[in-house]
Order: C-alpha cells, then sequence, then structure tokens
C-alpha cells in the first residue's frame, strides 16, 4: 500500500524524502512572509540550504512559482544604499536548479519560464584586475553590464553567462549548451554551445525551419520583430 504519493500522483521511492520536502516549504513560507523583497509572487519554492541573504531582498524581484533549488544563490554586489530599480529581476515559472549562481550589479533579468541546468553562472560584472600593485582580491569588482535571458531560455549545465559591458541579451527560446561560455548576445531561437559560444543550430522565420549554424546576421532587434517578440531589448 502506498501512503504517500507526489503531486504528479508517483510514489516516493524514499518516505524520508517527506521531510527536506517539507523543510523546504516551510522555509520557503518563512522567506516569503519575512523577507523584504522588492516584491514577490505566490507559490515560492526556496530551498533551505539555498544563498538568499536577508540583507539584499530588497534589491530582488521574485514572480509567481519561482523555484530555487539546493545550493541556488542569489547574490547583489550593488551598493545597499541603492533604493533603485531591483538588480536581480526574476519574472513568473523561472526555475533556479541546484549549484547556480546568479551574481548582480546592475541587472539581470530573466523573463518568464527559465529553465536552468545545475551549476549554472549567470554574472553582470567581473573582478578588477588592471591594478598590478595590488592583489585581485582588493581591487572590488568591473563597472560591469546588464544581462537579460528571453522567456523561455534553457540554460545548460554548467552553461557560463557573462557580461562584462553594455547589454547581454538572449532572444527567447534560445538554448545554452552544456559548459557554454556566453560573452554576447544571440537572436530568438539559437541553440548556442561551445567556448566562446556560438550558434550551432536556428530557427530561419522566412524559410520556417531549423538550420545549422548562423546562417543570417545577429540582428537582434531585427530578429525580435519577425518572430514578433517585443520583450527583448537590444
Amino acid at each position: 500500500m502506498v501512503l504517500f504519493r507526489r503531486r504528479n500522483g508517483a510514489p516516493f521511492e524514499d518516505p524520508l524524502e517527506l521531510f527536506p520536502r517539507a523543510l523546504t516549504k516551510f522555509y520557503s513560507l518563512w522567506v516569503s512572509m519575512t523577507y523584504p523583497f522588492a516584491s514577490r509572487g505566490r507559490d515560492l519554492s526556496i530551498h533551505y540550504a539555498s544563498s538568499l541573504p536577508r540583507s539584499t531582498a530588497r534589491q530582488i524581484k521574485l514572480g509567481n512559482s519561482v523555484v530555487i533549488a539546493k545550493n541556488g544563490a542569489l547574490h547583489v554586489r550593488a551598493s545597499l544604499e541603492d533604493k533603485g530599480e531591483p538588480v536581480i529581476v526574476i519574472d513568473d515559472g523561472c526555475t533556479i536548479a541546484p549549484g547556480s549562481t546568479i551574481s548582480a550589479k546592475n541587472c539581470i533579468h530573466f523573463e518568464p519560464d527559465v529553465m536552468f541546468g545545475p551549476a549554472a553562472l549567470i554574472q553582470d560584472h567581473s573582478h578588477a584586475y588592471e591594478n598590478l600593485t595590488l592583489p585581485i582580491k582588493q581591487q572590488g569588482v568591473t563597472e560591469g553590464g546588464r544581462i537579460r535571458i528571453g522567456q523561455g531560455c534553457w540554460i545548460g549545465h554548467g552553461a557560463v553567462i557573462l557580461c562584462y559591458r553594455g547589454d547581454l541579451t538572449l532572444g527567447r527560446n534560445c538554448v545554452v549548451g552544456a559548459n557554454a561560455v556566453v560573452t554576447r548576445s544571440f537572436p530568438p531561437y539559437s541553440v548556442i554551445s561551445g567556448n566562446p559560444a556560438r550558434v550551432v543550430k536556428q530557427f530561419d522565420p522566412v524559410k520556417k525551419v531549423w538550420v545549422l549554424g548562423s546562417s543570417r546576421p545577429m540582428d537582434i532587434e531585427q530578429t525580435s520583430q519577425e518572430f514578433g517578440a517585443t520583450s527583448v531589448v537590444r
């Protein structure tokens, strides 16, 4: 006889699974009620072993049904005195996978339904290193840029997305392959892989077929208009 089942009806393989799930549920409720987020939605799932400092919560905006899994980290590097717009914005239905890190100084924005693989890194700044008279750890961070990940994107296992300056935008429904290193923008419906990342497969809105490689110019604004993706910015 099965006493406990998951939401999808499948039985638990081990009843002890219920304890960490219950602890995550209680922790999520506690964080939702007590952390001073810029704003938050409903049905948050925040693992008790995640890294989400209360002191920077006012600079984070969370939508509905956001999941932050075990060892997921949301780190804000902006000044605590900054009372402007949130620097981390995670829209409805996004899932931050185990071991993934979001480190923001200026702005990192995930549009709805962005999905992560484990151990991904998204960072809109870097360590400064130009001063040869100081250890790197004493030089702080660079000015950095801004990152926007379009609706429905999938960030693969171990992928790294870095923006050293300006804006980095991934159009909607892009796939970033495992261990890819992304340092520039890509248009919607691109499969991106490698270090440095490049397009290995892309949907051609003119021919209505998937093509290998980048057969068309990387004009983010033009491609977004062709797909009707008005949310993508330059």
